[in-house]
């Protein structure tokens, strides 16, 4: 999904306006802040860690990494709206060592900054430079949705959307999809699955409770039996086809 580089202001506000805004069976399902605040990720690595278990332990090394070295890294988007400041008023480009690039007040490094401090960040950045700032920032993930879906592919999307909306962005889930067998991976890991993942998206866990950043890939498999049916046709296919080209060689 592409984004554009010059985003005329209006349209950039426009932007800010629906992505704070969630749908409202989704502010009804999530309690809270749309953003977790430190002090909940905090709360929650304690819950976690009371709680003991497979699950409950890898949800808590997600919470600690975030805490540790924050939400963003090289390659993130985000768009920032300053009032009076168009040149300002943009969607920019985290670049490497976690610093994000603006134009005429210099780079605001972001290394361990969680996606709720990002406005006071930016804020008390800008406040060196300008007069009271008025302040607008709202980070963007970029996912891979690949698997058994209408519309595969990467997905820039705000990290207060529910997973479940993501999926639905991406064309839904094909009629040999199976639903109960969809996992995210970061890298070679395997971070949610099974009976966790599926209660996350039941109750409209957004990514950012999910602790989800970018380039982590939601990967939806088909189904045991419509890949078996399908390898099994495959192959009947492929013996007439084989005898077709042996009597042709002969």
């Amino acid at each position: 999904m592409p984004i554009l580089r010059r985003v005329p202001c209006v349209v950039l506000w426009l932007a800010f306006c629906l992505l704070a805004a969630p749908s409202a069976p989704a502010q009804q399902r999530n309690a809270g802040p749309a953003l977790a605040t430190r002090d909940r990720l905090r709360d929650e690595l304690a819950r976690l860690s009371r709680e003991g278990g497979g699950s409950a332990r890898a949800e808590a090394a997600l919470i600690r990494s975030r805490l540790e070295g924050g939400d963003f890294q090289a390659g993130d988007r985000i768009m920032v709206w300053i009032e009076g400041e168009p040149q300002l008023s943009d969607t920019f480009t985290v670049a490497a060592g976690t610093m994000l690039e603006l134009p005429q007040v210099g780079a605001l490094p972001l290394q361990g900054v969680l996606r709720s401090e990002l406005k006071d960040r930016l804020q008390g950045h800008l406040a060196r430079y300008l007069r009271a700032p008025v302040v607008e920032a709202r980070p963007l993930i970029r996912l891979l949705v690949e698997g058994d879906v209408a519309r595969p592919g990467f997905y820039a999307v705000a990290p207060q959307q529910p997973l479940a909306d993501v999926i639905t962005q991406a064309g839904g889930l094909t009629p040999r999809a199976k639903a109960t067998a969809i996992r995210i991976e970061r890298g070679r890991e395997k971070i949610w699955s099974g009976e966790p993942l599926q209660e996350a998206l039941g109750r409209g866990y957004s990514l950012d409770q999910l602790s989800l950043r970018a380039g982590d890939r939601v990967l939806v498999p088909a189904r045991a039996d419509f890949a078996r049916t399908a390898g099994i046709i495959g192959a009947l296919v492929a013996i007439p086809v084989a005898i077709y080209t042996i009597s042709r060689i002969r």
